[in-house]
């Protein structure tokens, strides 16, 4: 009951969305740097998902804790959202002054790009986690453990590149409002921090937005490893070895029998 009280009060708000933005900036941190490990090569990024789908596995099962940070994640996100929405809309109630005309016009135009781009980033994180983490959507050719082998079969299609790029662009963006907008929140932008605030919100996006971007492109253009047999998809293991066994099948001789006399 305390806790719901402290969270009525605005600065309880403010304490969940420093909170909640953190969880969510710290996410995208580790999970750049995981996607790079593409460039240590197939065993080692298949190591990697291996190692997360196991982690505690010893106690609470495999996969286990993966969905209860999946879950945490996205209630983070969702709180973030809510309490958001709940402080804007008490620092409006509290301002008697109206804004002009301009500033109304700008910052309605602002709200609505947010929203909008707010819907399409949602879509593009639905479609990545139906896409790579349940494979319902399978576009190319997808196998659950064979995560190397699936990204690698997915960035080398154009359109797929194109619309991860797209959805990194809306996360770089989102990051840079986001991480600005939570040091106002917090009270701590003033013309003396404001500018190096504005600095880190805008190199913090562009670093993550290079880091994701990175992947797609860097398996598209093929400067990774191709897929190694003992990683790549169970389908194209049985093709590559039903290939192998027909070389090794000698030819049949088209001597014709010698000529009776």
């Amino acid at each position: 009951m305390r806790m719901v009280r402290f969270y009525q009060t605005s600065v309880g708000k403010k304490v969940v969305v420093a909170i909640t933005g953190l969880v969510m900036f710290g996410f995208l941190i580790g999970h750049m740097a995981g996607n790079l490990k593409v460039f240590m090569g197939a065993a080692a990024f298949d190591h990697y998902a291996h190692m997360l789908r196991t982690l505690f596995s010893d106690f609470i099962g495999e996969m286990t804790f993966l969905w209860i940070a999946r879950i945490g994640l996205l209630a983070a996100i969702a709180l973030h959202i809510v309490t958001v929405i709940q402080l804007t809309r008490q620092n409006r109630a509290a301002r008697p002054q109206k804004y002009a005309r301009p500033g109304r016009r700008a910052a309605s135009w602002s709200g609505r790009f947010m929203m909008v781009s707010g819907l399409l980033l949602l879509a593009f994180i639905i479609f990545h986690i139906l896409h790579f983490t349940t494979g319902t959507i399978r576009p190319t050719p997808f196998e659950h453990g064979k995560v190397y082998a699936n990204v690698h079969g997915a960035f080398g299609q154009w359109w797929i590149v194109a619309i991860y790029l797209f959805g990194i662009a809306l996360v770089g963006w989102h990051l840079f409002h986001g991480v600005w907008s939570l040091f106002q929140t917090l009270g701590l932008n003033n013309p003396d921090r404001g500018k190096f605030f504005k600095s880190f919100s805008a190199g913090s996006a562009v670093v993550l937005f290079l880091g994701f971007a990175l992947v797609p492109t860097s398996f598209f253009v093929g400067v990774v490893e191709d897929v190694p047999l003992d990683h790549a998809h169970s389908a194209d293991i049985v093709h590559q070895e039903s290939a192998e066994s027909a070389d090794d099948i000698l030819p049949v001789s088209d001597a014709q029998p010698a000529e009776a006399h």
